[in-house]
C-alpha cells in the first residue's frame, strides 16, 4: 500500500516507530507528527520519524489519508472526535491504544460518516518510552490487535490491517471485550505484579536484587502517567484477572503452611509449562 498523507498524533516511542517503519518500507509520501511540544516533535523530526511538525490537531489531519492515535488511553476518544470533523472525507483513523473497550464505546456513537475508525493496539512497547527508543522495526514478528464492530466496514478494516502488516506485524482480530480481558491478564496484571513486588522492596536489600528481582519487576519502571490511566479504563478486566492471581497465591501459601512438597512442585510445574511455551 503507499500513503499520501499519514499523520501521527501522539510521536513516542509508538508513534515515532511508525513514521520510522513507514518511511522505511517507503508506504508513505509525507508523515506529519502532532503534539502538544514543539520541542519534542523537531527531535522527531530530527531523527526521521516525521517530515513536519503540527501543533494543532486540526491542520495537522485536515490532508491525511490515514490518522494514527498514539497518545494515552484517557486521551484518545476525545482526540480523534475532535480530529474528525477536520479529516478528509475517505481519511482512515485507527490508534495504538493499550484499552479497547471504552474508546470503542466512547467514539461509536459520535463519529461522523465520512471517517471510519478501526481500533488498535500494536504488543510492541516497551518500560522505556521517547521517540529516542523507537526503531524502525518494533513492528516485525509482532502482533497488532484490531478490534472492528459491526458497524466496521470491510474495506476499512482491510486498509488498516495492510497498513499494519507493511510495518511489519502480523494481525489478529479480536472484539474490543476480548481484547481488554486477554490484555488485562497478558499486559496489565503483570505491570500491577510488577509495580507491587518493586514497591515492596527494602532500600537495604537493593544491593541484593539481582537478575531474578530486576526481569521480574523490569516493567515497573514504566511511566505511571501512561499506565494509571490504563488501568482505570480495563478496571473490570483487571480485577477479573487479579481475582485469578490472587486464588494462584493462596494456592501456593496454603501449599507452604502446610508443608506440602508435592502441591509446591505441582504449581512450580504448571507455571515452568506455560513459560516454556511462550519461548516456544
Amino acid at each position: 500500500m503507499l500513503l499520501q498523507n499519514l499523520t501521527i498524533v501522539g510521536v513516542g516511542l509508538i508513534g515515532g516507530a511508525i513514521g520510522l517503519a513507514a518511511k522505511k518500507r517507503g508506504i508513505v509520501r509525507r508523515v506529519v507528527g502532532v503534539g502538544r511540544d514543539l520541542g519534542r516533535l523537531e527531535e522527531a523530526r530530527r531523527l526521521g520519524a516525521i517530515d513536519e511538525s503540527v501543533l494543532d490537531l486540526a491542520a495537522g489531519v485536515r490532508t491525511a489519508d490515514l490518522v494514527v492515535f498514539a497518545t494515552p488511553v484517557d486521551r484518545i476518544a476525545e482526540q480523534i472526535l475532535d480530529a474528525a470533523a477536520s479529516c478528509q472525507a475517505g481519511a482512515l483513523i485507527t490508534d495504538a491504544g493499550s484499552t479497547k473497550g471504552a474508546i470503542v464505546q466512547a467514539i461509536a456513537a459520535r463519529l461522523p460518516a465520512h471517517v471510519q475508525f478501526v481500533g488498535g493496539h500494536p504488543l510492541a512497547g516497551s518500560e522505556k518510552k521517547g521517540v529516542e527508543h523507537a526503531h524502525a522495526d518494533l513492528f516485525v514478528n509482532r502482533w497488532t490487535v484490531l478490534t472492528p464492530t459491526d458497524k466496521t466496514s470491510a474495506d476499512a478494516l482491510q486498509r488498516v490491517s495492510a497498513f499494519w502488516q507493511a510495518l511489519g506485524s502480523r494481525v489478529r482480530l479480536m472484539t474490543p471485550v476480548e481484547h481488554d480481558r486477554a490484555l488485562a491478564m497478558t499486559s496489565h496484571l503483570p505491570h500491577l505484579l510488577a509495580a507491587a513486588l518493586a514497591g515492596i522492596l527494602s532500600s537495604d536489600w537493593t544491593e541484593l536484587a539481582a537478575t531474578g528481582f530486576r526481569d521480574t519487576t523490569r516493567i515497573a519502571g514504566g511511566d505511571p502517567t501512561l499506565w494509571t490511566p490504563i488501568f482505570e479504563h480495563n478496571r473490570a478486566a483487571v480485577l477479573a484477572a487479579l481475582d485469578q492471581l490472587e486464588d494462584r497465591l493462596c494456592a501456593f501459601r496454603q501449599a507452604l503452611v502446610s508443608g506440602d512438597a508435592s502441591m509446591i512442585d505441582q504449581l512450580l510445574t504448571q507455571g515452568k509449562r506455560m513459560r516454556d511455551a511462550l519461548a516456544s
